[in-house]
Order: C-alpha cells, then sequence, then structure tokens
C-alpha cells in the first residue's frame, strides 16, 4: 500500500478488531494521530479531534453502544469532517443501514486485513478528487456588549464590511444574539432561516446545507440571522454553536460573530473558539461598571482577564480620564476608542444604509478594521486623519 500519508484516528476497543486494525495499517502510509479506545469526555475529545484534524476516524460500533448514531454525527461535524469508517464483529444490515445515515461511509467487519487497506484508499482518494484543496482556517471574531445599546452591533456590522473591503476576503456576518437580533437587519439581508436552523440541524450540517440558509447582505459579506422568535423554554444545545462555529471556519476567511449582551450562555459555549473577542462598552457610568463586573466574571470562569480586550464607543472628544487612567480603573487593555457620532449614524441608518467610510465615524471602523486584519497602516488608510482617540 502506496500513497500520501493518511491519519488516522481510532475508537478501537475490542481486542480482536484492534489486532486486526493494526495488522492492517503496519507497512502503510497511514498514521494514527489519536487513538482513545474509549471516550469519556466527549467535548475534550472532538476539540482534540479539531486540533489534530484526522482524514479517517475508525470507530468500534461495540465501543459506542448502542446510540452509536449521535457521536457518529458528532464526529462528522468536527473541522476537518473526517471519514468514518465504521467497524462492528457482526453483519447486521440494520446496524449498517443506521451507520451510513449517521454519517459512515463504510461499514467493515471482520477479517479486515486487506478490506481496510483498500477502504481507506478508494475513500481518501474520493474525497480528494471531490473537495477543494484545503484552505487556512478562518478567523473567528466577537463582539460582545457590556449591557444592551453599546453597540457592538454596529461594531461588527461595519467591521465585516471593512474586513471584505481591505483584505478581498470572505467574510460571514452571524447573529448569535437570540435576545433580539437585528444584525441582517442592518445588513439588510432577507433570509428566512436563522442561526438556530443550522445549530438543530448539526448532523446534516454542508456545505449545500448552510448556503441554503446565508443571505447576501453585500456582495462577498454573507449574513446569517438571528431567529425571530425563540421559545424561553427551549434548552440552548450551546455545543452545537462551538461546532457551527468550528464549521464556518472552514467557509470564511473571516467569521464575525455578534454575540449579544454580557457573558450569556452561547458566548461562554463559544468564547474558547474565538481567535479575538471584543467587549464593547459606551463611556458611561453604568457600562463601564459592568466592564468591571465582567472582567471578575471572566476570572470566575477560568478566563485571564486578557480574554476580552475593550472597544469603547461613543466617547466624548474631552473624556474625564485618560486612556491609562482608564485602563487602570477597569482591569482592562482598551483596544480602541470610537468617537461620539451618533447623529450621522442615526441618518444612515433611518436611509437604510451603513456609514460610509468617508465619515469621521466610518474612517474609524475602516482603521478598526485594519488593526484586527493586521492590515499596515499604509495600505489601509494612509491618507487619511488619525482621528481615533485611543488609536
Amino acid at each position: 500500500m502506496v500513497g500520501p500519508e493518511i491519519k488516522v484516528g481510532l475508537i478501537v476497543a475490542h481486542r480482536e478488531l484492534r489486532h486486526q486494525v493494526d495488522l492492517s495499517l503496519r507497512g502503510s502510509p497511514a498514521r494514527v494521530v489519536l487513538d482513545q479506545p474509549a471516550v469519556q469526555d466527549w467535548g475534550r475529545f472532538l476539540d482534540e479531534l479539531d486540533r489534530v484534524r484526522p482524514d479517517v476516524v475508525l470507530v468500534d460500533l461495540g465501543a459506542l453502544g448502542p446510540s452509536f448514531a449521535e457521536p457518529l454525527r458528532r464526529i462528522k461535524a468536527t473541522l476537518s469532517q473526517p471519514i468514518i469508517i465504521a467497524l462492528h464483529t457482526v453483519v447486521e444490515p440494520e446496524t449498517i443501514l443506521a451507520a451510513i445515515r449517521a454519517g459512515a461511509s463504510e461499514y467493515l467487519y471482520p477479517p479486515l486485513e486487506g478490506a481496510l487497506e483498500k477502504a481507506l484508499i478508494r475513500l481518501v482518494s474520493e474525497r480528494a478528487r471531490q473537495i477543494q484543496p484545503a484552505r487556512e482556517p478562518g478567523k473567528v471574531v466577537g463582539f460582545v456588549s457590556a449591557k444592551g445599546g453599546c453597540g457592538a452591533t454596529t461594531v461588527a456590522c461595519h467591521v465585516g464590511v471593512e474586513l471584505q473591503r481591505l483584505t478581498g476576503k470572505e467574510v460571514l456576518l452571524a447573529d448569535f444574539d437570540l435576545d433580539g437580533g437585528v444584525l441582517s437587519f442592518l445588513m439588510k439581508a432577507r433570509g428566512q432561516y436563522s442561526i438556530l436552523d443550522a445549530v438543530h440541524n448539526i448532523h446534516r450540517l454542508d456545505v449545500s446545507y448552510w448556503k441554503a440558509l446565508v443571505s447576501n447582505g453585500q456582495p462577498r459579506v454573507e449574513v446569517i440571522a438571528a431567529p425571530r422568535l425563540v421559545d424561553p423554554n427551549e434548552p440552548l444545545p450551546t455545543e452545537a454553536f462551538r461546532q457551527v462555529v468550528r464549521f464556518t471556519r472552514t467557509l470564511y476567511d473571516w467569521v464575525i460573530l455578534d454575540l449579544g449582551r454580557s457573558l450569556n450562555p452561547i458566548a461562554l459555549a463559544v468564547l474558547a473558539d474565538l481567535d479575538q473577542a471584543f467587549l464593547v462598552a459606551t463611556f458611561d457610568v453604568l457600562a463601564l461598571h459592568r466592564v468591571k463586573q465582567l472582567v471578575q466574571n471572566l476570572l470566575d470562569y477560568g478566563y485571564g482577564q486578557k480574554r476580552f480586550q475593550l472597544i469603547l464607543n461613543r466617547v466624548p472628544r474631552q473624556p474625564d480620564l485618560t486612556q491609562s487612567e482608564l485602563e487602570k480603573v477597569l482591569g482592562l487593555e482598551i483596544y480602541a476608542g470610537l468617537p461620539n457620532s451618533y447623529p450621522e449614524l442615526y441618518e444612515a441608518y433611518s436611509e437604510g444604509n451603513l456609514l460610509p467610510a468617508t465619515t469621521e465615524l466610518g474612517r474609524q471602523f475602516s482603521r478598526l478594521a485594519a488593526k484586527i486584519a493586521g492590515v499596515p497602516e499604509e495600505k489601509a488608510e494612509k491618507a487619511k486623519a488619525r482621528l481615533g482617540i485611543f488609536f
């Protein structure tokens, strides 16, 4: 058996099956990158799958028990969307059908030698022909409001549009604010589906299904809306939100999340998956007080206080405190300050538009996006005045 290296993950507890797997892989280009005979903590195991990204996962169905379908779906939904080969000691038509429906590409039983080698080569070769060349995972950026009305949605929308303009990359704006998100309204994106449609159908989430859920806000900027109504008695599948974030990272260069206000359950669930997390607060006593509380909450949840970077919105032209004084009081580094330009923002929204980049606040959104993207200033807006208070 020759060919390019195949990264393999193993969940094989049955002794004889494992012996046959080892014999089949010996001398092959398959390299075992994850070996866990029994999974005790599925959250940690799925995180490890995302880290090592195997091409194929061999799963002993007996190790998962009768309810093997849901674990197979969760494995399939991880970042690399690995090929799943189901292994069993017996041939059972109902079990075969259930495994295939749950995401397995192959069902093998003893003797494995020869059959497993051929299946690995065939499945990996078929996949290589079907998919585009692997792309670098996109970056995920989240915005959280310290309290309602701080403008996190406004910042997220403008930063998303500016990131696309500055980098020319594919951008997703995702509304995770289930308490009444308005991101799609600001982006003039009309779609009948929401982020909950993805969350509730995580087992069938692929590119074609996802593209049916999103709508276009602007060229090369896609939008997934918040739901219009949410049943308050319905439990939130927070782990599924994490899986959606990981999935979108494979499709877009930039994923911008509007996470609503405070450290709500969804924000906490996805926080570890964010490349950058921004806390948006206004320059008033209540909002700044909430910032201090949230910094303490971060510590209580086991995160460092630097997990969030602070964006101060609507900063007066002559603030009472300097940047260093504010940072000392809040216990949080200030990443950027945005001027108080509410009248021009209100006028733009009244006309159904975002702020143009020619306005004072529009220029600051552009500079904020450039800073997030790491675009050199001379390439972004070199000729424009430096109006940002804390840039």
